[in-house]
């Protein structure tokens, strides 16, 4: 590393492609459902009165949610390049990789069943 990785429009620049590489990944059908399900959490947890640790815990499992996806997605377009044709190899990457998406889909609707459950209970 040198002291040109510090100029500021260099910095700039790694943003841009930052969020470039956001408005990709919701190009993506997947992370499109994952949007609208976070905006529908976000929207119970302002409805509910959700605490301060309990919003801690819903926003950390959206990000991770949302990384996860990311991954799998770039994993996915890199074995794509990689390996056009089929490979097997390749295609037990590619599952490993939606499997962890799905492993922390299924840790983030514990969090939430955790935070918001007993609030809807409650309004019965």
């Amino acid at each position: 590393m040198n002291i040109d990785d510090w100029r500021p429009g260099k910095r700039a620049a790694s943003f841009k492609y930052a969020f470039r590489g956001i408005g990709m990944l919701f190009s993506q059908p997947n992370a499109c459902i994952h949007g609208v399900v976070t905006l529908g959490v976000v929207v119970a947890g302002f409805l509910f009165h959700i605490g301060v640790g309990e919003w801690c815990a819903v926003l950390i499992c959206i990000g991770c949610v949302l990384m996860a996806e990311a991954f799998n997605t770039a994993l996915e377009a890199l074995a794509d390049k990689v390996s056009p044709g089929f490979d097997p190899l390749i295609g037990r990457a590619k599952d490993l990789a939606a499997g962890a998406v799905l492993l922390m889909v299924m840790a983030a609707v514990a969090v939430g069943l955790i935070v918001f459950l007993p609030k809807v209970l409650d309004l019965f």
